[in-house]
């Protein structure tokens, strides 16, 4: 008689506890995955299955979460929730759901979660900024001082919009320079946005061919295309890599790089700093640590001393650097909007030929004599889609949405492109349509729906200078130029090539007609 032995039982005893013991591993990285992943909150939002381990994130489009979003809420509606790794989170979609946070409920999510991979390199506790700090003292302190440095350095006043019509001025004679050549307008548009955030930072603007500059400039950019990468998203949502000797420091190098940039110029500031002279927002926050020297609680820290006028310089810069650029190539698209010809009154080049004319420069004074103008930059920002989605939120307390239980500490995403595109609102949310913010009468309508700038506690602090910026650039380049597709070039595209910036787009500038140089 033969005894058959089981299958395992003829390998090496020592594999065999390995193999046992593979098996309970696994078992316990299930119950863990399990455990971890599981909602134990009564009425919390529905949202897809999720997968072990990773949760949702195979599912959705990490680069293009709002299209993943987008597809989502015909199945769960526009409050559902997602989990990346182990992690909650809660997304909302939808004007009439962003109208009831946002200003019934704003102070309930105006926290923001924690960054692990920011956090390894620093940026942690009480030195996060204004965009990345937690709802608290320091959030509320760097805040107001951005805000109110901001208006001692003339914003809502005569004298920065004094400074953007003069840098109006560069922009158009380096445009000039182009004589009708195909040319990428992005590192000359942006030389103007970035000139006047560094007028307000760094006390001085720069010539628009000064390598120091370009050098800045390239950092904020590569910068951005890291922290807004697919690898430092992965490393959020996978907070043991942080931990792995080099990788968040790897990953997040162009942002050392800067920091490190960004470090000389505070250090030349401290070494030539007066108290008596507040020359730029660095020395306004050197007077406000002086002040605070013996409050160890206090924001007021050399390492705030560099994020806080980051924090600046990108909210001020590739925002409206990205809005301009995408306004050029709808008037490239759109050339009846654009041009003074045709039946139909208040194009943009009519509007301006009617209200300012050829020789003045235009004002903050304009914009409310010139309705469509204002309707085409509104609509830019609504159609361009330029912030798909704000920046995270963490919920600050126990809450509700829409009769779901959101717990403290959870992350929301608002969705600011399903509101921009809100198909319930807007009567073509998927074209190019000034007359949204248009009545009957020709007259500017700002509509409720109009979110580019987010909402509630959180809402961008320098939106006043960016609506300043947009518009008198725009009025300014349409006033001397006419845009036009190069002959040997092809229609360019409306589709974003990343983060939703235009990148690769050629535009020939000519001098509009009857204008002068």
């Amino acid at each position: 008689m033969v005894l058959q032995s089981e299958p395992w039982s003829v390998l090496p005893v020592s594999l065999s506890k390995a193999f046992l013991l593979g098996i309970i591993f696994t078992i316990c990285l299930l119950l863990l995955d399990f455990m971890k992943r599981r909602k134990t909150w009564r009425r919390f939002p529905p949202g897809p299955p999720s997968v072990p381990f990773v949760g949702n994130m195979m599912q959705v489009d990490l680069q293009n979460l709002h299209v993943s979003f987008k597809q989502i809420t015909k199945q769960y509606g526009d409050v559902f929730s997602l989990q990346f790794c182990w992690q909650n989170i809660v997304v909302l979609n939808g004007f009439e759901v962003m109208k009831e946070v946002h200003i019934n409920q704003s102070e309930d999510i105006a926290d923001r979660p924690c960054f692990p991979i920011f956090e390894a390199i620093g940026l942690s506790g009480n030195s996060k900024g204004v965009i990345m700090a937690h709802y608290g003292r320091g959030w509320k302190e760097q805040r107001r001082f951005s805000l109110s440095t901001l208006r001692n350095f003339g914003m809502g006043k005569k004298s920065l919009e004094e400074k953007v019509i003069e840098e109006a001025g560069y922009l158009c004679s380096a445009l000039q320079s182009e004589q009708g050549r195909p040319f990428n307008p992005h590192l000359i548009v942006n030389n103007a946005v970035s000139n006047l955030i560094c007028s307000i930072v760094f006390g001085n603007r720069f010539e628009y061919d000064d390598d120091k500059f370009h050098r800045l400039q390239h950092l904020f950019e590569e910068a951005l295309k890291a922290e807004s990468g697919l690898f430092a998203q992965v490393a959020n949502a996978v907070p043991l890599l942080c931990h792995v000797p080099g990788l968040p420091q790897m990953i997040l190098k162009p942002q050392i790089r800067m920091l490190e940039y960004l470090q000389e110029t505070i250090s030349e500031h401290q070494r030539t700093w007066d108290p008596n002279c507040t020359r730029d927002l660095i020395d306004a926050f050197l007077l406000e640590m002086e002040k605070v020297k013996e409050d160890k609680d206090s924001s007021f820290n050399k390492k705030n001393l560099l994020y806080t006028p980051v924090d600046l310089f990108i909210g001020g810069t590739e925002t409206s650097t990205t809005t301009l650029r995408w306004a050029l190539l709808f008037m490239l698209l759109c050339p009846d909007v654009q041009t003074a010809e045709g039946p139909c009154a208040g194009k943009v080049q009519e509007e301006i030929d009617r209200v300012i004319g050829r020789d003045r420069k235009p004002t903050m004074g304009d914009m409310l004599k010139m309705p469509y103008t204002n309707a085409v930059i509104h609509e830019t920002q609504r159609y361009g889609d330029i912030v798909p989605l704000a920046f995270p939120h963490m919920t600050y307390r126990d809450t509700e949405i829409r009769g779901y239980f959101i717990p403290k500490g959870i992350a929301v995403l608002t969705n600011l492109s399903s509101v921009l595109k809100d198909e319930t609102v807007w009567e073509k949310p998927h074209q190019f349509y000034p007359e949204h913010f248009l009545d009957a009468d020709g007259k500017f309508v700002k509509r409720e729906a109009f979110m580019a700038f987010s909402a509630g506690r959180r809402v961008c602090p320098g939106e006043q200078l960016v609506r300043m910026q947009l518009f008198l650039f725009f009025t300014s380049l349409l006033q001397r130029f006419t845009l036009q597709i190069p002959n040997d070039q092809p229609r360019p595209r409306e589709d974003p090539r990343w983060g939703n910036y235009v990148k690769g787009t050629d535009l020939r500038c000519s001098v509009s007609p009857g204008g002068s140089v």
